[in-house]
């Protein structure tokens, strides 16, 4: 069984998602997400880009083997954690042209595979720039109010769960993934490791420095921004358990709300990805490359959703 990097981690992450509480339930009904992620959902499939993964062997676990868009086997965290907060299994593209009203009021994805927080980045690989997935966002809100009303889509944008700071929107409960430990990546190890094809210490420590620093502000701002609850969420450390540990990890089929220790998980490579030759292939490189036969990484995804969830889920509420 093969810990499936590429997909599991690459660069930043910025992903904001929405957690709707429905009147007198309690229980949340909506999610929706802006990110910088190599997990999207497949807003690029209607752009003109090399970063796309809307083709074998990506989604070779969804159901029908039927590749989305998304930069995995199966479903990205987005999605799972959609469906343990119970909104949905699957978080569709913002610009999916099959999108249903039901879609807009349970959650939608704006991400888009190569987006970077630099403009010039996002429109050099012919992604969609963070500033217009905020576009995208305002056009939503301006749909939602068509369906539910001016009173029920500012209530959906007051409860939202968000990644990045949209608080001028409406935003009330922000969420703020860090960077994952991108020295660990196969490409990385590759280029920058070493003939060991070790873990990056000096990218490593640039991730855990940015880390650092966005926690302090994302701490100010909870101090600053009236009835907000800004939350740094730490992946590095997650991530990078199960990098260095493969073969203990909280197994997927626990509850994420129990105490349990942590059982074996039989990870057995965690230094490759799961496509071609695992040291180097990524996005079109892996078309017809072969894979695993044991594509893991929804697994790997489900421990650290769950970790998140247990860890932060009671601060948002």
């Amino acid at each position: 069984m093969v810990l499936c990097y590429r997909v599991a981690v690459h660069g930043a992450s910025l992903l904001p998602w929405k957690s709707t509480v429905s009147a007198g339930s309690g229980a949340p009904t909506g999610g929706f997400r802006l990110r910088r992620f190599h997990r999207r959902s497949g807003n690029n499939n209607q752009l003109q880009t090399t970063a796309k993964a809307n083709f074998p062997p990506y989604g070779k676990d969804l159901p029908g083997g039927i590749p989305t868009g998304r930069f995995c086997n199966g479903r990205t965290p987005p999605d799972l954690i959609a469906e343990e907060l119970g909104i949905k299994k699957m978080v569709p593209a913002y610009l999916d042209p099959n999108l249903t009203q039901q879609d807009l009021l349970t959650g939608v994805s704006f991400a888009s595979g190569a987006a970077r927080f630099d403009p010039q980045t996002s429109q050099n690989a012919a992604a969609i720039s963070l500033g217009t997935q905020l576009e995208y966002l305002k056009a939503y809100k301006e749909k939602l109010r068509s369906i539910v009303g001016s009173e029920r889509a500012a209530q959906i944008m007051s409860d939202s769960l968000h990644v990045v700071e949209l608080y001028g929107l409406g935003a009330r409960r922000i969420a703020f993934f860090g960077i994952p430990s991108i020295g660990c990546l196969p490409s990385q190890r590759t280029i920058a490791g070493g003939f060991t094809r070790n873990c990056n210490n000096l990218y490593n420590e640039a991730a855990q420095f940015l880390n650092s620093k966005l926690s302090h502000l994302l701490d100010s701002l909870s101090q600053t921004l009236p009835q907000s609850r800004v939350v740094y969420i730490d992946i590095y450390n997650p991530l990078l358990q199960i990098i260095q540990n493969p073969q203990i990890s909280r197994s997927s089929s626990q509850p994420f709300l129990t105490n349990k220790k942590p059982s074996t998980f039989c990870f057995e490579v965690s230094d490759r990805g799961c496509c071609g030759t695992g040291v180097i292939e990524v996005v079109a490189l892996c078309r017809n490359a072969g894979t695993c036969a044991d594509t893991s990484n929804e697994r790997t995804y489900k421990i650290i959703v769950r970790q998140v969830l247990q860890s932060y889920i009671n601060r948002f509420l």
